[in-house]
Order: structure tokens, then sequence, then C-alpha cells
């Protein structure tokens, strides 16, 4: 079995944010995280609408900055902020299969058909940096082109300390099963991503050769997941407790009225399969006070 060192969480959009990264610490105090993607030119900018643009990483722990882009120039300023607010390394997304990102950005997945402009992006943010770079990708545009080892090894050729791939090319989106290969000779680390949910599922891709294990959506309504796979923890005796730490960290960081909505999810994702979640999720919909909130919640899973 993999080690603690070997075991990452993936970057998800809209969900790995510092609230959420807090509680994943909380279950797995030595896993290695990863933040959601940030864009090079919002952070650059300093835009101060993304609040993520100015998270201090250096209590995090293990942590890499994921960012995306096309400017080489960008990027390297984009990594080199990233490593003076704590950031431990830096990770850019080159598999993010969005249509904003992927196509009308050209950046994400997008670079999976460019290797040129990949090799300069990782060039621009490793020489920016005296932290370590990763790229996470996957295994190509689409059925027609699964490349990913080319890219693979003009990451390794640009200054990469590793790569992860997703077992989905960008066609398929998040679509079908994530499916990986055996891993075969590369230059550097492989971490093998993609429907992972069990110790048996890492233990699978350990003995296809990865170097690694990156969970991802298994993680909604289970932050504890990883913990338990690292065996640093066992499942919560009542989630509900969690979904109110969840809570309270989310409205500290966005504020009542942004985060009372922006809970909403996690409630939808912590409540699931538990009877009368349905109408649990009808009625958190509708709220709005952080009090009131709180209170359904306690309610619901009897605390």
């Amino acid at each position: 079995m993999f080690n603690n060192n070997q075991i990452f969480t993936a970057p998800l959009a809209g969900i790995t944010d510092k609230p959420f990264r807090t509680i994943l610490r909380g279950f797995a105090p030595e896993a290695c995280m990863v933040t959601e993607m940030i864009s090079c030119h919002s952070l650059v900018g300093g835009h101060k609408n993304c609040i993520r643009n100015f998270d201090d990483y250096r209590d995090e722990g293990n942590i890499g900055a994921q960012i995306f882009g096309a400017d080489p120039k960008l990027m390297g300023e984009a990594a080199k902020i990233l490593q003076d607010a704590g950031a431990k390394w830096i990770d850019i997304n080159m598999g993010c299969p969005v249509p904003k990102v992927a196509t009308r950005a050209g950046a994400g997945a997008f670079l999976m058909r460019d290797h040129v402009l990949a090799g300069r992006i990782i060039e621009a943010c490793v020489k920016s940096v005296q932290i370590p770079v990763s790229v996470k990708t996957r295994l190509g545009w689409d059925d027609a082109h699964k490349d990913w080892q080319d890219l693979v090894r003009v990451a390794a050729l640009s200054g990469a300390a590793f790569v992860t791939v997703h077992g989905r090319t960008r066609a398929q989106g998040y679509s079908g099963n994530a499916v990986l290969p055996p891993k075969p000779v590369l230059p550097i680390p492989i971490i093998a991503n993609g429907d992972l949910k069990t110790k048996e599922d890492i233990e699978r891709v350990q003995n296809l050769g990865y170097d690694g294990a990156m969970i991802g959506r298994a993680m909604l309504g289970q932050p504890w997941i990883v913990g338990e796979i690292c065996g640093t923890c066992a499942r919560p005796e009542n989630v509900g407790t969690v979904a109110l730490q969840h809570l309270e960290l989310i409205i500290d960081y966005y504020g009542e009225k942004a985060g009372v909505p922006m809970f909403r999810k996690h409630a939808a994702w912590y409540s699931a399969g538990m009877p009368n979640s349905a109408q649990f999720r009808i009625t958190v919909n509708q709220i709005t006070d952080a009090t009131e909130l709180k209170k359904i919640i306690k309610d619901f899973w009897g605390l």
C-alpha cells in the first residue's frame, strides 16, 4: 500500500477551497493536497472578486497550488506568487475538459494538443520557482489521440517533477469509467487518478505500476475517505458534526450571504443515502440564514 505521501487529494473546481481543505486536513494530516485550479490571469491581476487569489498556504501542510492558463510568462509569474504564499509545489492543469478552459481559453486539456506550448509553460514555471512543478493531464484529447505518454516526456524534459494522469480523454469529460493502462516506462513518476474510491482501487493502480494515487470525487460528502485509506482516521460517528464544522468554515471564509448558498451542495452530499435526505435537501435549498441552517443540520443528524 502507498504511504501517506503517495496519496493525493485532487483539485476539484468549486470544491477544494480552503474550508474544504481544512476539513480534509483534519482527517489526513500528511496527505498531499492540491487546491482548486486558479487562473493565472486572475492571480497575477490580483482580482479582488476571487478570494482564493489571496490564500495563505503556510498553515496547510503538504499542499500544491494548481494554476491554469496559456501564457507562459503569466504562468511563471503566477507560480512565483503561489510559492511566496506558501505552496509546497506548483501543479499545472493540462486536463480540464470544460469548454471555457479547454477551448475558449486555450488552456487545460487544450495543451494536450499543443505539446510545444505545454513545454514552454512548464519551463516558465520551473524557472520562476524553487519548488517542484507538476502537471495534471488526461489520456489524450480523444480516443484517436491518446498521446499522454508523449506529453509526459515533454514535461520531464521541461523540468516537471511528476505528472498525474486521469484515466479518461478530454472527449469523455467525466462520463463512462476511468481506465488506466499499466504504467509504461517513463522518465518521471506518474500519479494515477480517476474513479479511485477504495483501498482496493488504490492497490489496483499500485499493482499497475503507478507511483501514487489521487482521490477526487469520492471525497464529496465523505472528506474522511482519504484519512481512512491512509489509516489516519475512521468515519466519524456523526457526520453532522463534520457538516457543521464545514459550514462554519465556509461562513468564516466567504461570509454568510455567499457562504450559506455555497454550502447547499455539501449538505446534499453529506446527507446522501440517509433517511429523509430528499426532504432535507429541499429544505436546505430554501434557507438563506446561517442560524436556521445550523438548526436544520442539528435536527437532521440529531445533534
